[in-house]
């Protein structure tokens, strides 16, 4: 089978759906499929696991304010023709649209391509481009041969907005990469916070948790990322000595420090609808602290501690249950503890969501040519 992905979002910029895109692309090849990926991207690139020409640049992004973030987007006209230009040329069996509603060239595809289109969506929570662009999105969807959702808050969004049935299809993890990489050395309980330093993900609330612990507790947190508040919170809570600031990490450094850390923290305060890191640090088995948000209580099943968005003296309360776990090797931290953690993300490895996909693309292919 030949697959066009499309994904609205620059792959020059780190993010949640570029990864599960370009991870499906590689898990597609991997399975003896052919998979192309159309995106933005800033500058040229190569992208590990996929061939020289599997990743069509559809010309550079445009920041655009969206749930709490700023989202890299192709708006100009260009990017718009480059894929259909692609798409209609590329002799594709499915197209699949991540996030098909998305500002960008996924308006022209789904409106100038003729192929069987599948639409993946992401977001959670209340979206101002489908409360804007209703009239013109409900339309759109109708488009798609088949809708998934990656949650089921992912699944309440897109239905609250332009109605429809969707198959919920998680999100995949690339298992083997963390549950092999090479730890990053530490010298006692290290705690990894990692994203975009914005108030959204919640770094703030992890660093005043962090200011409130007692001096003497053994810990080191390792704060990975980069953002619009990142020099503010250096400012206000740079004298304290746990704290090391990583700046932008590769995603080798990440499996990297996933490997090394005790625990991964993920304190966000709204808008996630699924949380792929959280099943990253199981498979490197680390623990999980994490926001009480539905979309990761369902990752989490269970293998992590949840404590209510926001709440500071809580947050304190799970970094430090976790920090002397990781200190004696019990509790969270338990050999017997991490490695049912990472059980419960094997199911949830990248080859098994592309036989998911799999399975959506010929049901469509099927429909397709009954129709014919």
């Amino acid at each position: 089978m030949r697959v066009a992905l499309l994904c609205p979002y620059s792959l020059s910029r780190p993010g949640g759906v570029q990864g599960q895109v370009l991870g499906l692309a590689a898990a597609l090849g991997a399975a003896g499929h052919e998979a192309v990926v159309l995106a933005p991207a800033d500058d040229d690139l190569e992208v590990p696991g996929l061939a020289p020409g599997a990743v069509v640049r559809l010309g550079g992004s445009t920041g655009l304010r969206a749930n709490g973030s700023v989202a890299p987007v192709a708006l100009g006209p260009g990017a718009a023709v480059r894929a259909v230009r692609a798409v209609r040329g590329g002799g594709f069996d499915v197209l699949h649209l991540h996030e098909p509603l998305a500002p960008g060239p996924g308006y022209a595809c789904l409106l100038a391509c003729a192929l069987p289109k599948v639409g993946t969506f992401h977001r959670a929570g209340a979206s101002v481009a489908y409360r804007l662009l209703g009239p013109v999105a409900r339309p759109m969807a109708r488009r798609l041969a088949a809708r998934c959702a990656v949650s089921a808050e992912a699944r309440a969004t897109a239905h609250h907005a332009l109605g429809g049935s969707y198959e919920i299809i998680g999100n995949g993890v690339d298992v083997d990469r963390f549950s092999t990489a090479p730890p990053a050395p530490t010298s006692g309980p290290t705690v990894l916070f990692v994203g975009r330093h914005e108030e959204r993900k919640g770094l703030g609330v992890l660093l005043e948790a962090i200011s409130r612990l007692e001096p003497g507790l053994d810990l080191t947190v390792w704060v990975a990322g980069e953002g619009p508040d990142t020099e503010s919170l250096r400012r206000r809570h740079g004298a304290d000595e746990r704290l090391v600031w990583l700046g932008r990490i590769d995603d080798a450094a990440l499996a990297s420090r996933l490997a090394g850390a005790h625990a991964l923290c993920a304190p966000a305060l709204r808008g996630e609808s699924f949380g792929v890191v959280l099943l990253e640090a199981m498979a490197a088995r680390a623990a999980v602290v994490a926001s009480d948000l539905p979309g990761f209580a369902a990752v989490v099943a269970g293998h992590g501690v949840l404590v209510p968005p926001g709440d500071v003296t809580a947050l304190a309360r799970a970094v430090e249950t976790v920090a002397r776990d990781a200190a004696t090797g019990t509790g969270w931290c338990a050999p017997a503890a991490l490695d049912a953690a990472f059980a419960h993300a094997s199911q949830w490895s990248m080859p098994t969501m592309a036989e998911r996909y799999l399975a959506v693309y010929e049901r469509v292919l099927a429909g397709e040519r009954l129709a014919r």
